[in-house]
């Protein structure tokens, strides 16, 4: 059985939709940064997700290859996490503002298994790059992301639903006796637990997660 990070750690992807304050460790995830609508058809964030995914399961497939110098040591064999984004609408802007996508600053990422190394992460870019000379791997980096944290629910429904959720979640902070701690580094979180191609809007999962301090 493919270790399933979704399944191991429900609390952490499998939230209720009732908000919660949560403790994220730290992980490491492969990122692109981008400007713009996500929504754009064949723009920067498709071009993203083409990198992401390539480099995730250039990894995830290495154990089928039959160079014995692509087998990486304490490899186990996973189910690629999630799709998540960091959003905002730039430098010094709290939150995100759903009227106007065009002007969204994100981090898209998906969360790489422990044993990928530095060493592990430059041979999947160069290896996605030589089957995909017309992309730029370059953008793609590691990214050690201490979240820490956060008060986190579940959203159900469409992407364009989620200003009433984030109100619920912001306001149950509040009432546990946190104060939002939004900035350039700590940000709007998002993780796609559903895939958009194939379930109804309605039908959407999505984790929301917002950083937070306690007060006093």
């Amino acid at each position: 059985m493919a270790f399933d990070y979704k399944k191991e750690y429900k609390d952490l992807y499998q939230p209720k939709t009732m908000p919660a304050i949560v403790m994220v460790p730290a992980m490491r995830f492969v990122a692109v940064d981008g400007v713009g609508d996500p929504n754009e058809e064949g723009g920067d964030y498709a071009k993203a997700m083409q990198l992401l995914y390539g480099i995730s399961f250039t990894v995830k497939m290495s154990k089928k290859s039959k160079n014995p110098a692509e087998h990486i040591d304490g490899y186990f064999d996973y189910t690629v996490p999630p799709l998540e984004g960091l959003w905002s609408m730039g430098e010094g802007v709290s939150g995100v503002d759903y009227a106007h996508k065009a002007d969204f600053h994100w981090t898209s990422m998906i969360r790489l298994p422990e044993f990928v190394t530095d060493k592990i992460f430059a041979w999947a870019k160069a290896s996605f790059a030589a089957k995909h000379p017309e992309s730029d791997v370059n953008r793609a980096y590691l990214f050690d992301f201490d979240e820490g944290v956060v008060a986190q629910v579940m959203h159900k429904g469409p992407y364009d639903d989620e200003p009433a959720t984030v109100a619920i979640l912001d306001d149950y902070a509040r009432s546990q006796g946190y104060e939002l701690d939004l900035s350039d580094a700590r940000r709007h979180h998002e993780i796609y637990i559903s895939d958009p191609r194939r379930a109804k809007p309605e039908n959407l999962k999505t984790v929301i997660r917002h950083p937070v301090v306690k007060v006093g």
